[in-house]
């Protein structure tokens, strides 16, 4: 596997199918979101102390559902993009943050985070993570479904026409976080999006990728995590909703979904 752009590494990774007599400390999560159940049980046949989800959308749940093992919560701030099968550019270095899914301080979330560290990869250990998940839940709904419906990076996107509906499906995100509990203001989530449009500016996001490449999105994680959960609440989240619409309508009209 070859990383270039801003980190330059080679490396031959151990690739394995089946976890059937393996066991580890930690597993890492980090295949697209419509992936997490099979990975939960490719996991399933091996044995890990803990396992940490840096995935987008809200997946930890579906993981602690089919697995014995500790789930933690986490969330990874790299841009990259696959640039041919055993190449990946890295398009900026950001930081890995893991903490405990309902928050507070956790042993094992300080093991990774000493772990990532004396591996080189800035990593943050956070008592906050139900509002981090949000808020980057937040994020991914004010930059992906904009960027991958008008074909334009990340910093196009929130400095144009398509603004508004970015910051209005981050506001949406932060209201359906409050109802369910979690303290995540309109501003911070806003804030957020915006200072994430900026430091990576120049970047596709991954949803503008799929979309490119005529692939499944991750629409249901991200969109779907918010109107399911806006439902259940009764709040409103009419932009979400729009964006889930239009993006699961390009899926179906390629092929990629069924009538769902």
């Amino acid at each position: 596997l070859r990383i270039d752009g801003a980190v330059d590494a080679r490396v031959r990774p151990r690739a394995l199918t089946d976890g059937t007599h393996r066991s580890a400390d930690l597993a890492l999560v980090t295949t697209k979101a419509y992936d997490t159940d099979a990975a939960a049980r490719a996991l399933a046949t091996g044995e890990y102390d803990a396992v940490c989800s840096l995935q987008n959308g809200l997946t930890e749940e579906r993981l602690v559902a089919a697995l014995d093992a500790t789930v933690l919560a986490g969330t990874a701030s790299y841009g990259a993009c696959i640039a041919e099968p055993g190449r990946v550019t890295c398009t900026g270095v950001g930081e890995v943050v893991v903490g405990s899914l309902s928050g507070g301080p956790d042993p094992f979330a300080d093991r990774i985070g000493a772990a990532f560290d004396a591996a080189g990869i800035d990593a943050t250990v956070a008592t906050d993570m139900p509002r981090r998940r949000y808020e980057k839940l937040a994020v991914n709904a004010g930059i992906n479904g904009p960027s991958a419906l008008s074909r334009l990076q990340n910093g196009a996107t929130l400095d144009g026409p398509a603004a508004e509906v970015s910051r209005a499906a981050a506001r949406e995100t932060a209201r359906v976080a409050r109802a369910d509990g979690v303290d995540l203001a309109d501003e911070a989530a806003v804030a957020a999006l915006d200072r994430v449009a900026t430091d990576t500016a120049a970047n596709r996001s991954s949803m503008h990728q799929d979309v490119v490449a005529g692939r499944r999105t991750e629409v249901d994680a991200i969109y779907g995590a918010v109107t399911e959960r806006a439902a259940r609440h009764e709040v409103a989240a009419p932009t979400c909703r729009t964006l889930s619409a239009l993006l699961r309508a390009w899926e179906r009209g390629r092929g990629l979904r069924g009538e769902k």
